[in-house]
């Protein structure tokens, strides 16, 4: 449990006292994309030093996730709802915590906004994919979300994690232009070629070799239709290819994946042992606000082909293969094309990827925090 329930201001630092909160790392957000970002965000912000200047807020409720070593504080706070409530909870008890904890600002990075903030507010903005694309299909989405969406508009100044995810903000009408910075994600160091991955996956798994790759969960925005379609035309230029699903499979999945083996939830280590013996990711997703699995794959030295799309080319480039979006086929011949010159696609793709780092975001993010107190 976490003792720590109060900290005091550090306000007249040289730097802004920042709360970061942490509470997506106490439930299932911390195997998601939020979950990848609060890792890697804290880290670069300890390696820049700025850790001093952190107070990570975390629930009380829930034994604190693992933390890289640093000299930040904890902050606790109770909630009692924890479910489709919290957010509406949060808009109240968010005022009330901020005020307690006194920082120069308070940053969130996921669903739950204050109300209203006694200090100057920071929201990381990863998407605005119910409202952005899928129409009719994300209704439920819009009517889940809808509190965040009212509440953002009140922020002092929203993280876009792309120019796509920056650009929907100012179109939806949640952001002007002089609130917005573009602060992309990283891929975690962890993520890099890793020396006899194909024998540890095979002996783990019993993966085919070789197999193309997809992760993350299969509802209907990653359009698993279009990645069987992928598949089976892969197949048909190299028979005896696989198919790899790594990831929570999430409430929309389909009943049957039609052959292709699914690993389920894995920890980083093991993906990227799954990056560096893939063939090929084949992205199949319909609409991203960043795409970090591209970043991952790319930076572990597996291509990338995926569907041309919201911010799928801002993210990969010229080092992986796009294709008109929602063209299963045609992301299929890609794949083969890219595993037939995987060397020319690695080299491509590592290369890509080191624009892309945690220190550049916490650099970035530093500076953002110090802008608003000047």
């Amino acid at each position: 449990m976490i003792s720590t329930l109060m900290n005091s201001s550090r306000t007249g630092a040289a730097r802004p006292s920042v709360l970061l909160d942490m509470r997506p790392l106490q439930g299932p957000s911390a195997g998601r994309g939020v979950g990848a970002y609060a890792r890697g965000l804290l880290k670069g912000l300890i390696a820049a030093g700025f850790d001093s200047n952190l107070t990570l807020l975390l629930d009380a409720a829930f034994d604190a996730p693992a933390l890289p070593v640093g000299g930040y504080k904890l902050a606790g706070c109770r909630r009692r709802n924890h479910g489709q409530l919290a957010a509406y909870e949060d808009a109240v008890a968010l005022n009330s915590d901020i005020q307690r904890i006194g920082p120069d600002v308070y940053h969130a990075i996921d669903f739950h906004l204050p109300g209203s903030s006694p200090r100057p507010l920071v929201v990381t903005l990863h998407d605005l994919i119910p409202w952005a694309w899928g129409g009719s299909r994300m209704r439920g989405e819009r009517l889940r979300y809808g509190l965040f969406r009212r509440l953002l508009r009140r922020a002092d100044l929203v993280v876009a994690v792309s120019n796509v995810t920056a650009e929907d903000a100012e179109r939806l009408r949640v952001a002007a232009r002089p609130r917005l910075r573009v602060i992309p994600e990283a891929a975690d160091a962890v993520f890099s070629p890793k020396d006899g991955a194909l024998t540890r996956v095979k002996m783990r798994w019993g993966l085919p070799d070789p197999y193309l790759l997809f992760v993350g969960a299969l509802d209907v925005r990653k359009d698993p239709s279009a990645l069987l379609a992928a598949w089976r035309t892969a197949r048909g230029l190299e028979p005896g290819l696989g198919l790899v699903i790594a990831g929570a499979p999430g409430r929309q999945a389909p009943v049957s994946m039609a052959g292709a083996v699914q690993v389920g939830q894995v920890d980083d280590e093991a993906l990227a042992d799954l990056y560096s013996a893939a063939a090929c990711l084949v992205f199949s997703s319909r609409y991203e606000g960043f795409g970090l699995p591209c970043v991952e794959a790319m930076a572990c030295g597996c291509p990338v082909a995926a569907f041309r799309n919201s911010s799928v080319p801002e993210v990969v480039g010229d080092a992986g293969l796009l294709v008109h979006d929602g063209d299963g086929e045609a992301l299929g011949r890609v794949a083969v094309e890219m595993m037939r010159e995987r060397d020319r696609w690695k080299r491509a793709g590592l290369q890509r990827a080191k624009k892309f780092s945690w220190a550049k975001t916490a650099r970035e993010t530093i500076s953002a925090y110090e802008s608003l107190l000047r």
